[in-house]
C-alpha cells in the first residue's frame, strides 16, 4: 500500500504542476479528489503496516496532503474555490 500511495502522490504532484500553468487551473478540481484517494490509500497503508516499514506510506500520505493543499491554494487564488 505504501508504494502505491507514493507512486499515486508523485503522479498527482506532476499533474498539479501541469495545472499550475495559466488556463489549465481547472484541472485542480480533478487533482484534489484523486489526491484524497491517494491519502486514504496511504492512511490504510500506515494502519496496516508494521512500524519499521511505514516509511513509504507516510511519505505518500504527506505528498498527497501537500498536493491537496497546494491545489486548493491555487484554486482559491484563481477564484475557483470559494
Amino acid at each position: 500500500m505504501g508504494l502505491v500511495s507514493l507512486i499515486w502522490g508523485i503522479a498527482m504532484a506532476l499533474w498539479m504542476l501541469l495545472a499550475l500553468i495559466p488556463l489549465l487551473g481547472i484541472m485542480n478540481w480533478l487533482v484534489i479528489p484523486f489526491a484524497a484517494i491517494g491519502a486514504v490509500i496511504a492512511a490504510i497503508g500506515v494502519a496496516t503496516t508494521r512500524r519499521e516499514n511505514r516509511g513509504r506510506a507516510k511519505a505518500g500520505l504527506l505528498l498527497n496532503v501537500a498536493v491537496m493543499v497546494v491545489a486548493a491554494i491555487r484554486l482559491s487564488l484563481g477564484g475557483g474555490l470559494l
